[in-house]
């Protein structure tokens, strides 16, 4: 039987999909932090993880070696609705096999476990990202770059850390509007 060991701070979303995981033939573990996850996969490594990208003050990022390093085989998917492409690369880098933005369906994440190579197939946007979604990208590899520290982050951008926040909490459109 396959384990997926699902770790997300909302702990209705994590249910939801462990029913739904559970339904497909696998025993699901629950954890809500990145203790817990690590708790878990202690008491029985995990041949598959879904991590989200934030767990409370946390980063499932962290969370990806560690988890690594208690089940080497273990494939892991990263599930969020923070997407951007630098935490995208990050968390490929550190061993995840897969990203995808919430909402993503059960049947999506396992596919994403198998996705090994790439697909150059893969759709090209037709329109450039918007200004708002540019400007979402290079905050989000600034906070890569210094850790997810916010304030630090705030001072490489010349920005004050409230206004930084602020911006942290709204989630771009990837595409502008199509005109007429």
């Amino acid at each position: 039987m396959k384990t997926v060991l699902i770790v997300d701070d909302d702990a209705m979303l994590a249910a939801v999909l462990a029913r739904a995981f559970g339904r497909r033939g696998w025993q699901a573990e629950l954890a809500h932090d990145a203790a817990g996850a690590l708790a878990a996969a202690r008491r029985q490594p995990p041949s598959h993880a879904v991590i989200d990208l934030k767990l409370g003050a946390d980063s499932g990022l962290r969370l990806i070696a560690e988890l690594k390093a208690l089940a080497p085989a273990c494939r892991i998917v990263m599930l969020t609705g923070y997407a951007s492409i630098a935490t995208a690369i990050e968390a490929i880098k550190l061993g995840a096999v897969h990203y995808l933005a919430k909402p993503a369906a059960v049947d999506e994440i396992i596919a994403a476990f198998d996705k090994v190579d790439g697909d150059a197939a893969a759709t090209v946007e037709a329109q450039p990202l918007s200004v708002e979604r540019l400007e979402w990208e290079h905050i989000q590899k600034v906070l890569a770059e210094h850790g997810g520290n916010i304030s630090a982050t705030a001072r490489a951008l010349n920005m004050h850390r409230r206004t930084l926040q602020r911006k942290l909490l709204k989630r771009p459109s990837p595409n502008p509007p199509e005109r007429d």
